[in-house]
């Protein structure tokens, strides 16, 4: 039964199970009347009456209501009460006339009937479960209050199958296990985790429509492991033969949908940090499942479904072509192996909500006058009495398993045994810190890592180098046209404002030389540390660990015999030990199977009698785990003993010493490696800054020499007009008498004159680009990292590679061709692209 089709997300709801026709007044009041009175009989009859008219009422009720879930509950109850007063069976003494008949739910073909209680509590409290995820499905969940009831329904229901699968199916299984699979331990279990999957589903929805953009992945994450657990059960026996392939389709699909879904989420908030390795990562890994997953469910799902699933492909794929442009056209990042990754973290937001206190029939004043209240606490009694020996004896079984563990790890076993047959092993920490190693390149790719120093330090070289150039060519042909034009030329020398640019790029190239000279430091500690880090490339790494051997010279010849011996106490203490987990489960199944309250109903003589009598099936238990106990301490005498004899003709001490040398050594090897790593990375992320800021600076110098280009074309444009002025003066003067201004005007003319141009007498010159403004300077390699000019004017295009660099890109601008002049705007005027430029950069 799936949701509505409006909905976002498909969800399931549990069919009920359907019943047959049964007539419970009858045999109750016959029962009292042969076993109590008339009397009581008539006081009871109210009480009958009662249950039969809720039971006709479960028979009739089919909607998914509050009113059939309260129903439900109340006869539940009723049950309960009546579970220990009426016993139920075939027994002659029993009421042997009442029988219960019910449908599987998944199978509505199969029916099977018992006269067992417990059969009927079963289906009852399967069918509350079912109502539940009815009235789960049944709400609005597009708006907040019909998606807190849906998740508060499904938890009730998880709560509801947990109970049923915990305390009602075993005992409903019968004579010869005759009961439906529906409320079997496996399907009561698989329907409690697909309750908590939807639950947790729901939770899902709150956290994306709040745009809680750190739960949401966690979240997305807990519910496929859920619905993972789910598939589990449905696809082992005896579910995979008897649910629908649809049902597990759905389920499969579901997972692979929110395992998929929590990637795309992680990737979503890694791109938020700029971390676009990991996110290309996390979104492959996500494209995967989901794809392994529509494989799976292919032709068995439902239109929305695969709807959903569909959307949410197209997201992943879609940010994984974004992601994998950017990192090809900008950050040139290597992209971790999905194995790499830490794995992603379930946050379990949904539960189980106990079923204890709705099912609770503590209270319940039915049929409480039919049964005394001593029998009700003789039961109880008996119940603390059974759990307390049972807490007991499973508290030593795990005691003598944890001393077993204990004194092995002392005598070195059986590891040294392993050490013989050349299966060493490093400790778990060590050898995750070298497989880390490994996946990570180990020291033989550090040479990549040094090339990859060494581009990004030449392309922060050739950049710096632009810069200088730039700057060297204004100021030489600044210095040609003032020798030309003389004092004419009256704009401010280039030296008078590139001092701020000079003195950054110095700072950048004395950054860079320093750290020139750290990759040689990084450079020669590879070299010198490459006898010590070399081990990490051995695979596997326990094929570099020293093996125990043979002696060289045997006196008696009795090193097999002593191994032997060994190997053969070891695995009698490894079936002691299997024997102990036996014990263990024959304890808890004699707990599940103690009911007394036949007995207790039925018995005549001293309760007390009747208890001793009952515990005394726990000795048997009690002698085996003395016995166990016993055998494990004789074969620890006989290992030690054979221990020491191996020790001394092993030269085990000698081997111990060579095999902490060796961990000491590989811990030696992953630490120089960690270091040199370390510093190679902080090499990378200096480089990529300082080729941002030196990309600034270059941008700076951009701007300073177009500006200069346009004063000095206006300035030369005026200075011909000026001079074709004085030339037309000078041909009106051979016609006419001279005047008293022809000095003046003469001097004006020769670039040697001193004075200022006409037009220019009097004006200010421009002032200096980037006067009083400077970036600060980058700090040495690894002292601490280079300044980022986020504050500043973003760089234009230097067609260099930005590898390394993490962030968002820059604007990209088209490079100028080398050479060309840069060209104003049209209609563009000196002041006025001065006034821009020193408002832009804040001058």
């Amino acid at each position: 039964m799936a949701a509505p089709q409006g909905q976002i997300n498909v969800m399931l709801a549990i069919h009920a199970k359907r019943t047959t026709t049964v007539d419970m007044q009858k045999p109750l009041r016959n029962y009292i009347l042969q076993h109590y009175s008339a009397r009581e009989a008539q006081e009871m009859e109210e009480d009958i009456v009662e249950v039969t008219s809720m039971r006709s009422e479960v028979e009739r009720s089919t909607d998914a209501s509050e009113a059939r879930r309260d129903l439900l509950q109340r006869y539940f109850r009723a049950l309960c009460v009546m579970e220990s007063r009426f016993p139920i069976s075939s027994e002659r003494e029993h009421i042997n006339t009442l029988h219960f008949t019910w449908y599987d739910a998944f199978r509505q073909g199969r029916k099977v009937s018992q006269q067992n209680i417990h059969f009927e509590k079963a289906a009852i409290a399967f069918n509350l479960g079912a109502v539940q995820s009815q009235i789960a499905l049944s709400a609005d969940r597009t708006t907040p209050m019909g998606l807190k009831q849906a998740c508060g329904a499904f938890q009730a229901a998880a709560g509801v199958f947990a109970f049923l699968r915990d305390n009602i199916s075993m005992k409903a299984a019968g004579t010869g296990n005759n009961s439906t699979i529906d409320i079997s331990v496996e399907c009561a279990g698989m329907l409690e985790r697909l309750m908590l999957a939807q639950a947790q589903e729901c939770f899902f929805e709150k956290v994306v429509a709040d745009n809680k953009s750190l739960l949401c992945s966690k979240v997305a994450k807990q519910v496929g492991t859920f619905y993972e657990e789910a598939c589990a059960a449905l696809l082992l026996p005896p579910l995979n033969q008897h649910m629908d392939r649809t049902w597990v389709a759905h389920v499969q699909l579901k997972a692979a949908q929110f395992n998929a879904e929590a990637y795309y989420r992680a990737a979503l908030d890694l791109h938020d940090k700029d971390d676009i390795p990991e996110e290309i990562a996390r979104l492959r890994v996500g494209s995967s499942i989901i794809a392994e997953g529509r494989k799976q469910a292919k032709g068995a799902v439902v239109g929305p479904l695969q709807d959903v699933v569909t959307k949410l492909e197209m997201n992943i794929n879609r940010n994984l072509d974004r992601a994998n442009k950017e990192n090809d056209r900008v950050y040139l990042m290597r992209v971790p192996s999905p194995d790499s990754l830490p794995p992603l973290v379930g946050a379990a937001l949904a539960k189980s909500t106990p079923a204890v206190d709705v099912l609770d029939a503590t209270k319940e004043k039915m049929f409480a006058g039919l049964v005394p209240d001593s029998s009700a606490k003789a039961l109880s009694k008996y119940t603390e009495m059974v759990d307390d020996i049972v807490r007991t004896l499973a508290e030593r079984l795990q005691q003598e398993s944890e001393i077993m563990r204990v004194k092995l790890k002392e005598m070195n076993l059986p590891d040294s045994l392993r050490a013989l047959e050349g299966s060493t092993s490093l400790p778990d920490d060590l050898r995750d810190d070298v497989e880390a190693v490994q996946i990570d390149g180990g020291p033989a790719g550090l040479e990549t890592e040094m090339k990859q120093l060494r581009d990004l330090r030449r392309v922060n070289e050739e950049l710096l180098a632009q810069v200088e150039k730039q700057l060297e060519k204004e100021a030489t042909e600044d210095a040609q046209n003032r020798a030309q034009f003389g004092t004419r030329w009256t704009r401010p020398q280039s030296s008078t404002l590139t001092k701020t640019l000079h003195e950054r790029a110095n700072r950048f190239a004395v950054n860079l030389k320093q750290a020139g000279d750290s990759d040689a430091r990084i450079d020669r500690t590879i070299r010198d540390n490459m006898h010590i880090m070399g081990i990490l490339d051995t695979k596997p790494i326990e094929s570099a660990l020293p093996t125990l051997g043979r002696p060289m010279l045997s006196l008696d010849g009795n090193e097999d015999q002593i191994v032997g011996a060994l190997r053969q106490n070891l695995s009698e203490l490894e079936q002691c030990a299997s024997q102990r987990a036996g014990l263990e489960d024959m304890l808890k199944e004699m707990r599940r199977n103690d009911n007394i309250l036949p007995k207790l109903m039925t018995t005549s003589g001293s309760y007390e009698d009747l208890f001793k009598k009952e515990i005394g099936k726990y000795d048997l238990v009690s002698q085996e785990i003395s016995r166990n106990i016993e055998d494990q301490d004789r074969l620890f005498q006989q290992i030690k003993m054979h221990n020491e004899a191996f020790s001394s003709v092993f030269n085990l001490e000698d081997f111990k010493l060579q095999q902490e040398k060796a961990y000491n050594q590989v811990r030696a090897a992953v630490q120089k490696y960690r270091e040199v790593r370390e510093n190679i990375n902080e090499g990378l992320k200096f480089y990529a800054t300082l080729q941002a800021a030196i990309t600034n600076l270059k941008q700076h110098c951009n701007d300073y020499v177009m500006t200069r280009s346009i004063q000095c074309r206006e300035m030369m444009d005026d200075i011909q007009r000026k001079i074709a002025g004085l030339s037309l003066t000078n041909n009106n003067r051979h016609s006419a008498p001279p005047t008293s201004h022809g000095s003046q005007d003469s001097s004006y003319y020769h670039p040697t004159a001193s004075g200022p141009a006409p037009g220019y007498a009097g004006q200010p010159p421009a002032p200096p680009y980037y006067a009083g403004h400077s970036l600060p300077g980058i700090p040495p390699y690894y002292s601490q990292p280079p300044v980022h000019a986020q504050s500043q004017h973003p760089a234009h295009n230097s067609n260099q590679p930005h590898s390394g660099w993490q962030g968002q890109p820059a604007p990209q601008a088209p490079a100028a061709q080398p050479g060309a002049a840069a060209q104003p705007p049209p209609n563009a005027s000196v002041g006025g692209l001065l006034s821009q430029i020193y408002r832009h950069w804040g001058l």
